[in-house]
């Protein structure tokens, strides 16, 4: 797929670094990305996409832009416009899209749940996110998803500032750049195969723990809290990666 980093780990490996994240694993502090790990936002990307197009006059096609989201919206929009207009159009679809995108973006399955287990472990759940943080925190409103701080406009290794500032063990994310934030920040790295890669392509980038979605994250934490990295949860035909 275009745009798709060549992993720097291993299958096996473990986290670049010890989690240097102050909570337990029986009171987990836990970040989640957004796009494609909590919320479907292709619906309502592409309709925001379209309506830039139409506003423009600039083609631009938004089935293929959503099926490479995770990284900045400059580096999509710069697919479409010349460099130097790229800060004024990412500007004018931030500004377009709560009318486009909120509505039309539901909720991954088993995010809701995700969020509760975390609380009910008695920690703290945050979002740290390459949207745009008014947005990001608009989609999270309008689902009623409600984590403790939401961190918006970082990606890849960039996270990790979040992550280490909040004390999170564990973050959790369906990209590749989610992977190279959690081990910049020295936390667990758990993927979804929800969004851009499969649990082939996770593994291989060395995710700590493949699975396929949400719904197997509140049995995966019950492990973690147990032993400190989570036991292999059987995930629809697959199962998490090895560890080291």
């Amino acid at each position: 797929m275009a745009g798709m980093v060549s992993p720097s780990a291993s299958p096996s490996a473990s986290p670049s670094a010890s989690p240097s994240a102050s909570s337990s694993p029986s009171a987990p502090t836990v970040g989640f990305d957004l796009d494609m790990t909590l919320i479907d936002s292709r619906p309502g990307i592409r309709a925001c996409y379209l309506a830039l197009a139409e506003r423009t006059g600039t083609f631009i096609d938004a089935d293929l832009a959503v099926t490479r989201l995770g990284p900045p919206l400059v580096d999509e929009l710069g697919n479409w416009f010349p460099a130097d207009q790229v800060d004024a159009m990412a500007d004018l679809y931030r500004e377009m899209y709560p009318a486009y995108a909120v509505a039309a973006t539901p909720a991954l399955p088993g995010a809701r749940e995700a969020i509760d287990a975390v609380r009910a472990a008695g920690g703290r759940a945050l979002v740290v996110t390459a949207k745009y943080e008014p947005n990001a925190k608009l989609h999270l409103a309008h689902l009623g998803i409600e984590p403790d701080a939401v961190v918006g406009d970082l990606w890849a290794e960039q996270k990790a500032e979040a992550l280490r500032e909040h004390g999170a063990s564990v973050y959790v994310g369906d990209h590749l750049g989610d992977i190279r934030g959690a081990r910049a920040a020295g936390a667990l790295s758990v993927t979804v195969a929800t969004g851009p890669y499969d649990a082939a392509a996770l593994r291989a980038a060395g995710a700590d723990v493949v699975l396929a979605d949400l719904t197997r994250f509140p049995e995966w934490l019950a492990e973690y809290r147990r032993d400190g990295h989570g036991g292999n949860i059987p995930a629809t035909g697959y199962r998490e990666a090895p560890r080291a």
